[in-house]
């Protein structure tokens, strides 16, 4: 007589973490914030990293690209060809760096400022439909959240390094 084996217990779904928990919204958030920036920038601003230099030479000034690069904890070598597709649509130019004799400045022309005040315009009034639900106070916390968290990554790779 063949034996008959008991029935596997049916797993309770493990219990996530707190730290789990903001992780998996902060990546199911950045899919949602993906798709919507694939309909409404437009096509100049195609691409995560490429909006994101945009704004960041905007909002802190000129910039080499290793120092892009380590700002969003990329290699050069993956920022170069954004910054190159930038330079061929006039949207950026390259200036001397007084602090480095190879390593050029990124520099947004009128045309990529232009563009990366019109992609700020279309955020203000998207994300602030998408959160007019949401408190104030809920959205400082949880950006000071995701900054001690980003902080605490970045202190990780300091460690590795």
């Amino acid at each position: 007589m063949a034996r008959v084996r008991t029935p596997r217990r049916v797993r309770r779904p493990r219990e996530r973490g707190s730290v789990q928990a903001v992780v998996d919204e902060t990546i199911a958030l950045f899919r949602w914030l993906a798709w919507a920036s694939e309909h409404i920038y437009g096509e100049d601003a195609q691409g995560a990293t490429r909006r994101w230099i945009l704004r960041a030479l905007q909002r802190r000034g000129a910039q080499s690209v290793p120092a892009l690069a380590r700002a969003r904890a990329m290699r050069r070598q993956s920022v170069q060809p954004i910054v190159d597709a930038l330079l061929a649509d006039g949207l950026v130019e390259l200036a001397e760096n007084p602090a480095h004799k190879r390593s050029k400045l990124v520099v947004l022309t009128q045309e990529g400022a232009a563009l990366a005040t019109r992609m700020d315009r279309v955020d203000a009034r998207v994300l602030g439909s998408v959160a007019r639900d949401v408190a104030e106070q809920d959205l400082v916390a949880a950006a000071a959240t995701l900054g001690a968290l980003r902080r605490g990554f970045e202190r990780l790779q300091a460690r590795r390094a």
